[in-house]
């Protein structure tokens, strides 16, 4: 699967669609001799995917705004490449000053869940 283009696009679609996001293009590459890398490129911002099928590994990034639910995207994403485990972070961007513009908002994988800070919002950037 991490080396099929054709299955990861498809994929990637679905994944926005499920998390509500308008497709507006798309473009994707298979490397030679493996791995796929691609995006969509969605009204609300894009999703990107890169694939290492020789570790069995794929990187998934997902930046939106607006209504849209990346978690949606994760579930159909996990279940498409068949994962067997993940690692989750949601990160909150925005226009603030610098260096407090970028927190780190909840970080779960398979094997541990990490929530964060007790303040609810942990920063990423300084």
């Amino acid at each position: 699967m991490l080396d099929n283009l054709e299955a990861i696009e498809a994929l990637m679609k679905q994944a926005a669609i499920a998390a509500g996001a308008t497709i507006v293009t798309s473009t994707f590459h298979r490397f030679v001799p493996q791995g796929v890398s691609g995006v969509v490129v969605v009204q609300e911002s894009h999703l990107s995917i890169h694939t290492w099928p020789e570790v069995g590994y794929a990187a998934v990034d997902f930046y939106t705004c607006g209504d849209c639910v990346p978690e949606e995207a994760h579930k159909t994403l996990f279940d498409g490449l068949q994962a067997r485990d993940y690692e989750l972070m949601v990160v909150e961007r925005g226009l603030g000053p610098i260096g407090s513009a970028m927190f780190q908002v909840k970080h779960t994988t398979t094997a541990r869940p990490v929530l964060a800070a007790a303040s609810g919002m942990t920063p990423v950037l300084k």
